[in-house]
């Protein structure tokens, strides 16, 4: 059982962690949430429940219909591809952003990378979709933009990674391949090079989206 939440801001912490596993794909598209069972999870009542489900519905990740209950929707081809535009434009000014990286920013890419990797061998989308956004945050993070960040996390939502992973799942080990040079022009301080691989990266899987 998940541990008694503080009672400041529960809707918030309500509406991460939920967001967080659709992000990751634990709960997938058309899966419908009982308040009632989410209340009892995270000890609290049903109204800060209710609030962080309106929420996630105003970030377009979840839809309510009358009778019918709050599920999460179902991914949008239109929705997924715009997303990768913007990914695409916004990590790679955020790869340039980022350098020099510190030691341990470059320490905590390169064990994110190897656990992309493993995940991508043994084909866990989950594993694989948690590693990648881990990844691909670090370095938005690591450029400094607050909006940047505010932005690219509410991208997730449409970008709808674990489906697309799902979708690529014969093509996990050559995706986590593509990382490395990434990694290895941060390394190097070339925040240019890191920019272009990762726009690069984006707009290859505009192609590869489901349709």
């Amino acid at each position: 059982m998940s541990q008694p939440l503080l009672r400041r801001c529960m809707s918030d912490q309500i509406r991460d962690r939920l967001l967080e596993r659709i992000l990751e794909g634990t709960y997938a598209p058309g899966h419908r949430f009982v308040e009632l069972d989410l209340a009892a999870e995270f000890q609290v009542s049903q109204s800060p429940v209710r609030e962080a489900l309106r929420e996630l519905e105003v970030l377009g990740a979840v839809e309510s219909q009358r009778y019918k209950g709050t599920r999460v929707r179902s991914p949008n081809p239109v929705e997924m591809a715009e997303a990768y535009v913007l990914r695409a434009v916004l990590e790679q000014r955020s790869a340039e952003l980022a350098v020099p990286c510190p030691v341990a920013v470059l320490n905590s890419l390169r064990a994110t990378l190897a656990s992309l990797h493993e995940a991508a061998q043994d084909r866990d989308v989950t594993r694989y979709s948690r590693h990648a956004l881990d990844f691909h945050r670090s370095i938005v993070v690591q450029s400094g933009n607050h909006l940047f960040l505010e932005i690219w996390e509410n991208v997730q939502t449409r970008a709808r990674l674990p489906f697309v992973a799902q979708h690529l799942a014969d093509e996990l080990a050559s995706c986590a391949a593509l990382h490395d040079p990434i990694l290895a022009a941060l390394e190097r301080g070339d925040g240019v090079l890191a920019g272009k691989l990762l726009r690069a990266f984006m707009e290859s899987l505009l192609d590869k989206l489901p349709r």
